[in-house]
């Protein structure tokens, strides 16, 4: 279950109890690579855009040859190999994303890509390079002691209680040496009003807390924030309704400022949207709609999942509530009405940010801790952006300042800034030791960075009518390869070289694996990739 807010500095933020600190770790297995060589490169890494049926196909087949690939790759015998993704590039490399089992246990952190390319070479991605093993399955702690011991852990967390199933028995393996452990859910609701859906892994062997995580991280009409704008909506006996049939079926419903349920599908005896409650429906059903057109036009994407199937939208959640976040158990975006119901937080690069961490749980699946954390934050907020350039809406003149609109702070400045992330007060600019520590929100700074410099480069600017004076910690001078290449980049290193576990360190690796698959690893792109990431200070 993945779901992430987009979070307001007003707001209480839990703390990410532990750093995740593993690397990715890539493994050659046969002599070659999925890489080019040279700058003279036709973008022959670009990714296929497979339709749902092929995209099943190629799942199926992968599976049905998964243990042969377990042997191939040098697992061990009680081993297995759960297929999650498969992507196809234009040069017949393919890219196959597998959970696995250990002795029939899930292993967390234990996910990997498989590459290999149309000559036969083959290359491991890894979240954790650790020999999968435990002496045994056989727990020394009751179940009851587990769950006993994460809702200790959740004190913080109002009305908590654990779901309905017990603890589930799990193998550890996100950080060093691999342990027997029990994974508990708790669900409660945040300080803020979020609910809680908080992952307490405990060693089942001595009962010590190993690792937590909260999964809900924090989210013609005329619209709150886009002016007037297109609508696909279904016509019915009566009027029309907000579905959209063109779009994998996304739905826009109305919480009414409940929090419990999928509220009521949004109707209206014309075509015509908004005005009251309407006004929030026509921005959160426009910004999906965008969304979706952006992943599959520019990104070959259809859908959240890729199967081509929509998600929903519920707005006026809660009463007050100041933020917005995707669930990946409703498989929905919600978005409340902000202070005084009267502000609700469905601007366009809200929708995109939240329906985009539902992109990254089907993918990448970053841990919402520690550096993986930051870094699922920050895709977020690059595609949520790049939604935004992409719809050239003239009454949303697009920026690299997040969450602008909705003005959650009061005082008309944005939630985040990334051409220099640390005039927000609390994120960071670059990499360094401490930044796991942070809150995603906040060491998703340095990423935030990495995008803008990639895009437009260092120093003083005007774009679209904004000011902009992106800083490096080097001082060295970055000239932009220009923002389509660098979105073109971060999605191919999300979804085939990223990990649950991937940190910073590991995310220049990735995304120079993209830029060479992309462009050449002697192209300038390539080049320009390096040299933003040192920029950073990420060597």
């Amino acid at each position: 279950m993945r779901s992430v807010t987009i979070a307001s500095r007003k707001n209480s933020l839990r703390a990410a109890a532990l750093v995740a600190s593993a690397a990715m770790v890539v493994v050659g297995v046969q002599a070659g690579s999925a890489g080019a060589a040279s700058g003279n490169h036709d973008s022959g890494g670009l990714p296929l855009a497979l339709s749902a049926g092929q995209k099943a196909s190629a799942v199926k087949d992968a599976q049905s040859s998964a243990s042969t690939t377990a042997a191939k790759i040098g697992l061990g015998s009680k081993e297995k190999l759960i297929v999650r993704d498969v992507v196809k590039d234009t040069d017949g490399t393919v890219h196959t994303r597998y959970e696995r089992t250990y002795d029939g246990l899930p292993v967390l952190g234990g996910d990997l890509v498989v590459h290999e390319t149309k000559n036969g070479a083959r290359s491991v991605t890894k979240a954790n390079d650790a020999e999968i093993s435990v002496p045994t399955t056989d727990p020394r702690v009751a179940p009851s002691a587990a769950k006993k011991s994460a809702l200790s852990v959740a004190a913080d967390a109002q009305n908590s209680k654990t779901d309905s199933q017990a603890p589930r028995k799990v193998v550890w393996a996100a950080q060093g040496k691999p342990v027997l452990a029990y994974e508990t859910v708790v669900k409660g609701v945040q300080k803020d009003g979020t609910p809680s859906k908080l992952h307490v892994v405990t060693d089942a062997a001595t009962g010590e807390k190993l690792y937590q995580h909260e999964s809900i991280e924090t989210g013609e009409g005329t619209s709150t924030y886009s002016g007037k704008v297109p609508l696909t909506t279904t016509k019915t006996a009566s009027g029309y309704e907000l579905t959209d049939g063109s779009r994998g079926g996304h739905k826009t419903y109305n919480l009414a400022q409940g929090t419990d349920g999928q509220g009521t599908l949004f109707t209206s005896s014309n075509d015509v949207w908004g005005g009251g409650a309407q006004s929030a429906a026509v921005d959160a059903h426009y910004g999906a709609a965008v969304t979706w057109d952006f992943y599959k036009n520019v990104l070959g994407r259809s859908g959240i999942k890729g199967d081509g199937k929509g998600a929903y939208s519920r707005v006026h959640y809660g009463d007050n509530y100041v933020n917005a976040f995707w669930d990946d158990d409703c498989f929905c975006m919600t978005y409340g009405d902000g202070e005084g119901n009267s502000h609700p937080l469905t601007a366009l690069d809200v929708a995109a940010h939240e329906m985009t961490h539902g992109v990254t749980s089907a993918t990448a699946g970053l841990e919402y801790s520690g550096e993986s954390g930051g870094l699922n934050e920050a895709t977020s907020d690059i595609f949520g952006k790049a939604v935004e350039f992409y719809a050239n809406n003239k009454s949303v003149p697009a920026n690299y300042f997040v969450g602008q609109q909705i003005n959650i702070n009061g005082d008309g400045k944005p939630l985040r800034y990334m051409d220099q992330p640390s005039k927000d007060g609390r994120s960071k600019d670059y990499w360094s030791s401490s930044l796991g520590s942070l809150d995603p929100h906040f060491s998703s700074g340095p990423a935030n960075h990495f995008f803008y410099l990639l895009s437009e480069g260092s120093g003083a600017k005007k774009i679209n009518g904004f000011s902009y004076n992106s800083p490096t910690a080097d001082k060295s001078k970055i000239t932009g390869i220009g923002r389509d290449k660098a979105i073109k980049i971060w999605y191919k290193a999300l979804t085939t070289y990223f990990t649950s576990t991937t940190n910073y360190k590991a995310a220049r690796t990735g995304t120079l694996k993209a830029a060479a698959d992309l462009y050449g690893s002697g192209s300038t792109e390539y080049k320009t990739v390096a040299a933003t990431w040192t920029a950073i200070n990420v060597k």
